[in-house]
């Protein structure tokens, strides 16, 4: 009961006509970034974070929710059409939607897409409103060792899991741990790292290396590689669905939702492995005429499961990011900097110190996945015109947008020069493979590591033992030799079977 009237309190605060207005215009900002290649949901919430550092903070966090889970109804019109993802949970889609839409059943994909956003949303927002309360609860009991250690398994999840190689992601996440030292020392006060700049006394603003390393390394990326893409569009056709489709996609949506889900609610980092284990359960299950259309015509199935799972892992991961501060991909750690732009540290506290905004913020979620339903099935013919906006003029517009935001918080010229610096670290790590957020999430929770680990140790009375002698301690530690240990047992056993595999097939 607890529940449902802070619920109802959220949606008393979220549907005030200025936060309503703030949801609609980040959910069409957000499927607007959706739609278009390249500009995926991080780069545009780091665009916009000086820009709305006067908001109201409830009405900021709604703006922010809305394009965070806009930009995932928006990514799967360019994968249908164009077969070009814009993000990387819309990968999957792809395979199967442009099939579709080559077949000219585009108008069906698009709307099992949107539909089992939809369905899938709505669900997994509530079970974020059912659980995430009781998640807080438990972590409020938790102490000084539990939160290092729960701090340094949000290192190495994101780490290992978010990019190609965990060195990769390691040597990311110090360089992360390395900025966020500069600066005054939260306990003795002293000068770090500062170089005897003034400026950075106050340490870098997380908000500055959020838009360096999304938005304008974004921009000087592809002005730098990748050149001139010509692309080829589908045509549209009606969007609907037939009963068959609805029959077919039903299921599929549920499924997705039961994928997706779970790996939202764990710091396992992305969305791709839910979204194909979610086609490849579908695959499955495919049996006939229906199996038949896998890789050929495409397979509505191969749509509406990927999506769901997709949505449904996006909006869970909202559970970890509020009740524990632990974000699980690129733009949660930048949605964990916004929060942090305003004075807000989430964590099991959150609930009770701010328990306005955060009910406001789950009830916005309700009330947006509406919104992006009445924004993406009929209107879906406007927002692939988007798609006409000249990438200079597009990718100009951004810097522009990132060099006043970040000129406007202290009007320091040494700012601009920071940013364009973090622009260029950002392109060299695209280049060579490095994921960013690491680097943010190092950034934000690091100082935030090293006072519990400080209070820890005191707790201790200077033994490090204290992190082994709490039953909750142990557990974490396990789970963090676990994240970093079986992927690399899972490999080593991948290498070896290929070659057995090979001598067999000859």
């Amino acid at each position: 009961m607890d529940i449902l009237n802070a619920l109802l309190q959220g949606f008393a605060t979220a549907i005030s006509p200025a936060n309503l207005l703030w949801a609609l215009v980040g959910c069409a900002l957000g499927t607007a970034v959706g739609v278009l290649p390249g500009i995926g949901p991080a780069v545009a919430v780091a665009m916009l974070l000086p820009i709305t550092a006067k908001v109201d903070v409830t009405a900021s966090m709604i703006f922010f929710a809305g394009i965070y889970y806009g930009a995932m109804y928006g990514g799967s019109t360019t994968s249908i059409l164009l077969n070009t993802p814009g993000e990387t949970a819309s990968m999957v889609t792809a395979m199967e939607g442009n099939k579709m839409a080559k077949s000219g059943r585009a108008g069906a994909a698009l709307a099992t897409s949107a539909i089992g956003s939809f369905v899938a949303g709505t669900i997994a927002t509530v079970i974020v409103t059912l659980f995430a309360p009781y998640v807080a609860e438990f972590a409020v009991k938790l102490g000084p060792p539990e939160y290092f250690l729960l701090m340094v398994l949000a290192f190495t999840t994101v780490s290992a899991v978010l990019g190609q190689s965990t060195l990769r992601g390691m040597t990311s996440l110090f360089v992360g741990l390395a900025v966020g030292l500069v600066g005054l020392d939260q306990i003795s006060g002293q000068a770090r790292y500062t170089y005897g700049i003034p400026e950075l006394l106050d340490g870098i603003e997380i908000v500055l290396v959020a838009v360096g390393l999304f938005a304008v390394a974004e921009v000087l990326y592809a002005a730098l590689y990748e050149g001139r893409v010509t692309e080829s569009q589908n045509r549209m056709s009606k969007v609907y669905m037939t009963g068959r489709d609805w029959r077919r996609s039903v299921p599929a949506w549920l499924r997705g939702t039961a994928i997706g889900a779970p790996f939202g609610c764990i710091p396992a980092g992305g969305t791709e492995i839910p979204t194909f284990l979610s086609y490849a359960a579908e695959k499955k299950l495919a049996k006939g005429e229906d199996l038949a259309e896998f890789g050929h015509k495409g397979a509505i199935e191969g749509v509406a499961g990927p999506e769901a799972a997709n949505n449904a892992t996006v909006t869970t991961a909202l559970i970890p990011l509020l009740t524990l501060g632990i974000p699980t991909s690129n733009t949660t750690a930048i949605l964990l900097g916004a929060f942090q732009n305003y004075g807000i540290n989430p964590g099991p506290q959150l609930f009770t110190t701010s328990a306005a905004l955060v009910w406001a913020l789950i009830a916005s979620l309700y009330i947006g996945n509406v919104m992006l339903l009445v924004l993406n099935l009929p209107m879906v013919g406007l927002w692939v015109k988007l798609l006409k906006i000249p990438k200079p003029q597009l990718y100009a517009g951004i810097l522009i947008f990132a060099t006043v935001g970040a000129y406007g918080m202290r009007q320091s010229a040494f700012d601009l020069v920071l940013l364009y610096a973090i622009g260029l670290v950002g392109v060299l790590m695209r280049r060579y493979d490095f994921p960013t957020a690491p680097v943010v999430v190092g950034m934000i929770l690091g100082p935030l590591a090293e006072a519990q680990m400080r209070n820890a140790v005191s707790i201790g009375e200077g033994s490090f033992a204290i992190f082994v002698q709490r039953p909750m301690s142990i557990a974490m530690i396990v789970v963090i030799l676990a994240v970093l240990v079986l992927p690399r047992i899972a490999k080593a056993r991948g290498r070896r079977r290929a070659p057995a595999a090979a001598a067999g097939s000859r």
